[in-house]
């Protein structure tokens, strides 16, 4: 199954079944995981943050007149950002925050940040898909499914380990020509 939208992600919601919720939820948490380890935080601190932030957030979805202004990564993060101030407040770590900028990343440069990062991500998997077969599988069982070159050879009936780490190698260069020629040719639409 290819990249799935946020968009699509949220019609999903509402069916239990579907696993949306699970991805939705997965996709954006090393962002916040990032904002509050950067800013006095721990990981189990950030879940914390980041759960009361989903069922906010899940929330005003149910919410009939609530109609989502923003990318849903947007959102969660200001909700988290929001609530990990006050957090921080509550523990008096810093008495009171009087400027912002020089305690926390700013909102707008992270939000872009993120979106560079997804948007480079979309590009990346159009790269793989464009790849195709072997490299496109032995990609994905390596960086993706954490498999070993040797489950990996066995897999792709490469002779030993070794053939098979070569032959990564050699569809990761191909991967790298597609992102970035992919990148180019944004670049000169953008123009």
């Amino acid at each position: 199954m290819g990249f799935i939208s946020d968009e699509k992600l949220i019609e999903g919601m509402y069916n239990p079944s579907s696993g949306a919720l699970e991805i939705l939820y997965k996709r954006h948490f090393p962002m916040v995981n990032r904002m509050v380890i950067k800013n006095s935080g721990s990981e189990n601190e950030a879940r914390d943050i980041y759960q009361e932030a989903f069922i906010i957030f899940y929330e005003k979805l149910k919410t009939e007149n609530f109609k989502l202004q923003c990318q849903a990564r947007t959102f969660l993060y200001s909700i988290c950002r929001n609530l990990w101030l006050k957090k921080l407040t509550e523990k008096k770590r810093f008495p009171a925050i009087t400027n912002e900028s020089e305690t926390f990343i700013s909102v707008e440069d992270s939000i872009l940040e993120a979106e560079d990062r997804e948007n480079d991500f979309i590009k990346l998997q159009s790269a793989l898909n464009l790849i195709g077969e072997p490299c496109k599988g032995l990609l994905e069982d390596f960086y993706m499914h954490q498999k070993s070159m040797e489950e990996i050879s066995i897999k792709f009936r490469y002779t030993n380990a070794d053939n098979a780490k070569n032959q990564k190698y050699k569809c990761l260069q191909r991967l790298k020509k597609l992102f970035f020629n992919q990148s180019k040719e944004t670049e000169s639409y953008e123009a």
